[in-house]
């Protein structure tokens, strides 16, 4: 099984998300991720979805997809240079005495710290997929007291 990255221009219109997505569970087919977002163009969005299938079933998604009236584009991006992130929000445990490891882990990463309780830090990252799970694993043990991921949103790199 192979991580496919797909981008999908759709109109932006009500149910969209939603007729996409059924497509999706309707073959059986899983999503691993999904954005949406407004688009360079007024009135079309774009989605990024991240899903696992062979080349067959690759080909049959865009097929499928492209049946949709409200889907006007489909580019797998997975088959071009690109430049994919993902953004994460982690509420870690952070006793004052414990703050400068979780800062240097915090550091190494350049990510930031974005709030700070009485007994928590809120951390920001941004990157690839295995970026945000590194950092997570190393946050761990200090306890992670809520976790937010955006999923991957994607683009093809260069004039393409």
């Amino acid at each position: 099984m192979t991580r496919h990255t797909i981008s999908v221009l759709v109109n932006d219109q009500p149910g969209v998300l939603q007729r996409v997505s059924g497509l999706f569970g309707r073959r059986g087919f899983n999503i691993e991720s999904i954005t949406v977002g407004q688009s360079e163009e007024v009135g079309l969005s774009r989605m990024v979805i991240v899903t696992l299938g062979d080349q067959h079933t690759l080909e049959q998604i865009e097929k499928q997809l492209y049946k949709l009236i409200d889907v006007i584009k489909v580019v797998d991006l997975g088959s071009k240079p690109m430049v994919a992130r993902e953004l994460a929000l982690i509420k870690v445990n952070a006793d004052p005495s414990e703050r400068p490891e979780i800062m240097g882990v915090v550091e190494t990463f350049r990510a930031s710290v974005v709030d700070i309780g009485s007994t928590t830090l809120l951390v920001q990252v941004v990157g690839d997929t295995v970026k945000i799970d590194a950092m997570i694993e190393l946050l761990k043990p200090y306890g992670i007291r809520e976790l937010s991921r955006t999923g991957i949103t994607a683009m093809v790199r260069g004039n393409s």
